[in-house]
């Protein structure tokens, strides 16, 4: 039989006890968020390349495995095969533009220079363009026939102008620049793509238990269904819009090509595009031609509701509108990234949901 002096001895032994080891877990606890913090700090640059350069990897594992075996099971060799390609699909056009964008400045420097700016006078038809016409065609008169007066007439509006395009262009080359080495971390995960498969499929089984290899499967499932819904979709409208483009002759191409693109990656219509050049075709060639051409354009506007159905859903156990929901929520929430992660996350919260009701 135990003392009251005991007693309080035990108690005040057990309540040390608990103290001591509430302080060493609190010190833990704080040394390891200490340590999480510093190592995002220093990652954080490195997070968007990293993340898509993994999304890239993804998409194209099954090509990589594809060509490694034509090519006598050299997976280095196709991996860099393919790293190479990617660099110059980057590069290449990102070359072209820069080309034209420093060969147009130099000309226009060396004009303004020498005084021998001309702007020709805009054509009757333009004023007789819907809804944006008139003040084109005002704009397009009056720096024709006086540059100077209006220059200072819309000073206000060129200054900004110049600063958001000073600002969009520095954005752009980050961007680039981001791009190259997401296409260089790919390249690397692609070489260890079976080590990435096995380090994906046991953090799945450490977060999910029994259900994490199933998750980790749907997560690379659905980032290639985004590719092909998407970046495939986006792919096909830019190259049925460049014959159209060549086959008009209408000018810069090759730059509304790209541009295309990107704006079918980010989702936008490609109507932005295509209807001023419907309406500058219009302007230039007989009625027939161009007719033919807004068919041909409407056609190539419209056939990603075709396309895009089809292929976002592909091979994926999911409704094909929890992966649309969720890479348009998710390019809305976070920017072209966003596609494929919201997408993602879309998905497992939708499975995760359907295995709550089921248990």
């Amino acid at each position: 039989m135990t003392t009251p002096d005991q007693q309080n001895n035990t108690h005040s032994m057990a309540t040390d006890d608990f103290t001591r080891k509430a302080v060493e877990a609190s010190i833990k606890i704080g040394l390891m968020f200490l340590l999480l913090s510093w190592c995002f700090h220093i990652a954080n640059p490195f997070i968007n390349p990293l993340v898509w350069g993994i999304i890239i990897a993804v998409a194209l594992y099954p090509l990589h495995q594809k060509l490694s075996i034509i090519l006598g099971n050299r997976e280095k060799l196709s991996a860099s095969l393919l790293t190479a390609v990617l660099l110059f699909i980057i590069l290449g056009p990102c070359g072209f533009l820069a080309n034209i964008v420093i060969d147009n400045v130099q000309e226009l420097t060396e004009k303004l220079h020498n005084d021998s700016l001309s702007i020709p006078m805009p054509s009757e038809k333009v004023a007789g363009w819907p809804l944006i016409g008139k003040p084109i065609f005002n704009i397009w008169q009056l720096a024709a026939s006086n540059f100077d007066e209006a220059a200072k007439t819309y000073a206000a509006q060129l200054k900004v102008a110049s600063k958001w395009l000073l600002a969009s262009s520095a954005s752009t080359l980050l961007a680039v620049l981001e791009m190259l080495l997401s296409v260089i971390i790919c390249g690397m995960l692609l070489v260890n793509g079976i080590g990435g498969h096995r380090l994906a499929l046991s953090i799945g089984k450490r977060i999910a238990g029994h259900q994490g290899e199933e998750l980790a499967d749907l997560c690379i499932a659905t980032i290639r269904g985004v590719a092909r819904g998407v970046l495939g979709v986006a792919l096909i409208q830019s190259l049925l819009a460049a014959v159209g483009f060549f086959a008009a002759g209408v000018p810069g191409a090759g730059l509304l090509t790209i541009l295309c693109l990107l704006i079918a990656i980010i989702q936008l219509p490609t109507f932005i595009l295509t209807v001023p050049s419907i309406i500058y075709v219009f302007s230039i060639h007989d009625t027939l031609f161009a007719t033919v051409f807004m068919i041909w354009m409407i056609g190539v506007g419209l056939i990603d509701n075709v396309l895009k159905p089809f292929l976002l859903g592909r091979g994926l156990d999911l409704p094909m509108a929890v992966v649309f929901i969720g890479a348009i929520g998710g390019m809305i929430f976070s920017g072209v990234i966003g596609l494929f992660v919201g997408a993602v996350v879309l998905a497992l919260g939708y499975k995760l949901f359907l295995s709550w009701l089921n248990n």
